[in-house]
């Protein structure tokens, strides 16, 4: 692929790619779309670095996705997990291995858009999107997309990739649609020393008292990352779990450096990815892990797809081909990310009912916990395991059926596309399968570490 751009495009300031949004999906698309040697623009509307709501939890598959020389700024490595049930039947099960690294999301993010800046991409930060064009007088042809910022500044593209979160402006104008939203509550709790060294390099899940809530503890360093999720619509339910849960654990007389919520968005099964010569990616495209609402490796993975696939849309000489383009970005997502998020939508059904059966397997059930494992450790993904055992796709399939395929699944005729919205449809034991240390209370300081 060539580099050069035209003298054209000198004059009018064309970029190849322009990303908006420089989260984890953002970062990946720029770094993706600059190592292809194009010229990109990263768009953010806060100053960088900046916080945000998130567990910071990095399973095998966000590792995977990193760009070649990535030094993850880990905070603790989880190599124990204490499970309860609202509290109840507490049971910590270990790895002689690391399951997974926690990060703080401010650093990690900055990171990886230092990648893509070395990688040739252009930073802009302060720069909220009002809205992008792909007709009217701010375009200039159709192989061009303006995207206009808020003040009425315009920045013209080849392609764009929206990866601006879960209320993302981009997304409504794919015409992203959603069939699930949860509501996310946090708090970051700096700790004394003997608290967070009875934390260190241990982990608690909590199945809470709403169908499909859970809440955890994340420990990094000093601080405690405390969070619940469920679904959006419990939000004093949720508040009151948070609540509970604080004090259940013997934290609610620390005072929490940050309190913060956040909603998160999954993706209907026929929600489109692109429209015209825009994509969408990450939580803008609303995928994450319906069951876990996991989406950091979501964003990366799906996030470097966006910036491969934009590459080929900036080259695209007319709409057959640029929507040829966009179908091959749509499909590379389904094959991936769309079977996760399908077993995972099927697996939050079972949650939803049967929270005891889930506790009762990862505490007690060895297939099941080494499942657990190999996911979070990127040796399997939650699709390739039901897919290669016949017990779990015969489990899974008598307590929740697959759902039939939708109707507008089928690959559209590229010959009567134009600027119209696209529709995608969507091992080895370590030996420490044992269990370990119980009260039943879900305090920290009563359960062996």
């Amino acid at each position: 692929m060539s580099g050069e751009i035209s003298s054209a495009d000198d004059m009018q300031r064309v970029w190849d790619v322009v990303v908006v949004g420089a989260g984890p999906a953002g970062a990946s698309a720029a770094y993706a779309a600059a190592v292809a040697g194009r010229r990109v623009l990263l768009l953010e509307k806060a100053e960088l670095p900046r916080y945000k709501t998130c567990g910071g939890g990095i399973i095998g598959p966000s590792r995977d996705a990193l760009p070649p020389g990535f030094e993850l700024p880990l905070k603790d490595r989880v190599h124990a997990v204490t499970f309860s049930n609202n509290g109840r039947f507490t049971r910590t099960r270990r790895s002689k291995q690391m399951m997974f690294g926690l990060i703080n999301r401010p650093e990690f993010d900055q990171q990886l858009v230092e990648h893509a800046q070395k990688a040739g991409a252009e930073l802009r930060t302060g720069a909220a999107v009002q809205r992008v064009e792909q007709h009217g007088s701010a375009v200039p042809d159709r192989r061009t997309v303006a995207v206009v910022l808020q003040g009425g500044e315009t920045v013209l593209a080849r392609a764009v990739v929206g990866a601006d979160g879960s209320a993302s402006r981009i997304g409504a104008h794919v015409g992203v649609k959603v069939d699930q939203v949860d509501l996310g509550l946090e708090a970051e709790i700096p700790v004394p020393e003997t608290v967070a060294e009875d934390w260190k390099g241990r982990v608690l899940i909590d199945w809470g008292p709403m169908p499909g809530s859970y809440g955890w503890v994340f420990p990094k360093g000093d601080t405690l990352t405390v969070g619940v999720i469920s679904a959006r619509g419990e939000g004093a339910a949720t508040k009151r779990y948070l609540e509970d849960f604080v004090a259940r654990l013997g934290l609610a007389g620390f005072e929490p450096s940050i309190s913060s919520g956040h909603l998160t968005r999954c993706r209907a099964d026929d929600s489109p990815l692109s429209r015209g010569r825009v994509l969408v990616c990450g939580d803008a495209a609303g995928l994450l892990e319906p069951w876990t609402r996991e989406g950091i490796s979501f964003a990366l993975r799906s996030g470097r797809l966006a910036g491969e696939w934009a590459v080929r849309i900036a080259e695209a000489h007319d709409a057959v081909d640029t929507r040829r383009q966009a179908l091959n970005y749509a499909f590379a997502v389904k094959a991936g990310l769309g079977v996760e998020m399908s077993v995972g939508k099927r697996m939050l059904a079972v949650f939803e009912r049967r929270p005891g059966l889930f506790h009762a397997a990862l505490t007690g059930f060895r297939p099941a916990w080494r499942a657990f494992k190999e996911i979070t450790q990127g040796r399997t993904t939650l699709g390739e395991l039901v897919r290669s055992h016949p017990l779990a796709q015969r489990a899974l399939a008598a307590m929740v059926p697959e759902p039939a395929a939708p109707q507008d699944a089928a690959e559209p005729d590229p010959h009567h596309a134009d600027e119209t919205h696209d529709t995608d449809g969507t091992g080895g034991t370590d030996g420490t399968d044992g269990t370990d240390g119980t009260d039943g209370t879900g305090t920290p300081g009563s359960v062996t570490s």
